[in-house]
């Protein structure tokens, strides 16, 4: 049985109906940039993340680059992020002319340690940018604990995590500035790039509305030098579509990553698959991908693949040793090392059927009961 990672063929299936005749009406409108379904689309991701203010943008990094922005990060400052992520928080530190510093992990949930953030910190640190990979919040309580009592702010990277809660806090209102990705793999993705981050703040919210349009306070009139990237109307139309269908698309997530773990136990495989651990604060986790940690990561990948399952890893190089970023901490990072060297993401959308997951189990036992 063929099992793709990820089957937006499936999703799109269920959802043609409701999407073909917003895009053609917003195609005789002509009207593409920004405009009624953007903002329509930024006032319902504030109520969804209970934040007071939402900015769409052109993707997720960019977002990340507009929060960093309005936090004043620049040349000779530190910005502290994860060791083991997706390169974009550290990419838009270094382009800032700012020092990414990198902190290790926590092993059970992938996310950034507290413990290792409060030894990072110096007087140069700017910012604090933690990442919830997964789907699952890092441990905001305790970083953002941290950032207060140093005074600086956090910018809470959940482009993996919308709708992911901590203690019952959901990302987007806890950091000062929480951004957010619309790529088609996310659990809310779009038909192409799209990006968003919710602010605290009224006065920093407005800054990063005029960032995105070129630093415009009016009509060509630009009180300082910002950027391009604004969000399509029809992303939006689309985004706004699917977000009717988020929680339950997120509880089906839930339900598959649920049966996957029931399904490795009863097969006595958890000893050597290890299943995702949801941390005891994490009120909600949304389960962006089933990663498991295995040994012979590589060896089981290629078994899978000649079975028809796909997976994913995220993510094989630790960012202290991409050759970008050389220099700076390698080697200081032991479980950033050994979860880039053992994760391994099995097929999970909320399409996936019962006999889909029963087929990459199988297949997954089937590869230890040959030696491997």
């Amino acid at each position: 049985m063929r099992v793709p990672q990820l089957d937006l063929r499936a999703q799109y299936a269920t959802l043609r109906h409701e999407i073909e005749p917003v895009v053609l009406r917003l195609m005789a409108s002509q009207s593409f940039v920004l405009g009624a379904e953007v903002e329509a689309l930024e006032a319902e991701i504030a109520a969804y993340t209970r934040a007071p203010h939402a900015i769409a943008c052109a993707n997720g990094t960019d977002a990340l680059l507009l929060a960093l922005l309005a936090c004043g990060v620049g040349p000779g400052d530190e910005v502290i992020t994860s060791a083991f992520s997706f390169i974009a928080a550290a990419e838009v530190i270094a382009l800032l002319r700012a020092t990414p510093v990198f902190v290790d992990i926590d092993p059970g949930t992938f996310n950034l340690d507290p413990d290792a953030l409060e030894r990072a910190m110096t007087a140069r640190v700017k910012a604090i940018v933690p990442v919830d990979l997964f789907g699952q919040c890092a441990d905001m309580s305790a970083i953002l604990g941290i950032a207060d009592l140093h005074g600086v702010p956090v910018v809470e990277d959940a482009a993996q995590s919308l709708g992911a809660e901590h203690r019952g806090r959901r990302a987007g209102e806890m950091a000062a500035f929480t951004t957010f990705s619309f790529y088609p793999s996310k659990n809310l993705g779009g038909f192409g790039d799209g990006g968003l981050l919710t602010v605290l703040d009224a006065e920093k919210a407005a800054r990063v509305r005029r960032l995105r349009v070129h630093g415009e306070s009016e009509r060509y009139v630009h009180s300082e030098v910002g950027m391009n990237s604004r969000l399509d109307a029809l992303q939006a139309a689309v985004l706004r579509i699917k977000l009717r269908h988020l929680d339950a698309w997120t509880s089906l997530r839930q339900s598959h990553a649920l049966d996957y773990t029931r399904r490795l136990g009863a097969r006595g495989l958890a000893g050597r698959v290890q299943p995702p651990r949801t941390a005891p604060d994490s009120t909600r986790h949304v389960f962006n991908q089933y990663t498991v940690r295995v040994e012979q990561r590589d060896a089981l990948r290629a078994h899978l693949q000649a079975a028809g399952i796909g997976t994913a890893v995220y993510y094989p190089l630790p960012l202290h040793r991409q050759p970008c970023f050389q220099g700076l901490g390698e080697g200081a990072f032991p479980e950033s090392e050994r979860a880039a060297a053992q994760v391994l993401s099995l097929p999970l959308y909320a399409e996936l059927t019962d006999a889909q997951r029963a087929a990459v189990v199988d297949s997954i036992e089937s590869f230890y009961a040959r030696g491997g």
